[in-house]
């Protein structure tokens, strides 16, 4: 029986392989989320824009993807890493890193994004989880 629930929501490239195309599913869908190796998923794709408004070529296209955050934004992340000042580092979809100052490795935090660039992000601690 199929189900029309959502599961998960990111944002990836397509690439290709010996075997065929590839989408790359963010590790914490598979680690954290309700996404499970070996299972059958329904995948829906929509193009995505460039920057300028228009549609991106595909994999000879140099458009940077947009960051998959907003300023603004309230999130649960995991950090994963400490940065060379000591913040804390959360990735999210595509590998797009959040920093998280006063934060350490393994602390699950719930954060209000603060400010967007087109590699980062920064994110201040809204409540610990």
């Amino acid at each position: 029986m199929e189900s029309d629930e959502l599961l998960c929501l990111f944002s990836a490239s397509l690439s290709e392989s010996k075997e065929g195309p590839v989408i790359e599913l963010p590790r914490r869908e598979v680690e954290d989320g309700p996404v499970e190796a070996g299972e059958s998923y329904r995948i829906a794709l929509i193009r995505g824009e460039t920057p300028e408004g228009s549609t991106a070529t595909g994999a000879g296209s140099t458009a940077q993807p947009q960051p998959p955050v907003e300023p603004g934004e309230m999130r649960y992340v995991e950090i994963e890493d400490l940065g060379k000042q000591g913040d804390g580092i959360a990735r999210v979809e595509r590998g797009y890193v959040i920093i998280v100052p006063d934060t350490e490795v393994g602390d699950r935090v719930k954060i209000e994004v603060t400010e967007v660039e087109p590699n980062f992000a920064v994110g201040a601690v809204v409540e610990s989880a």
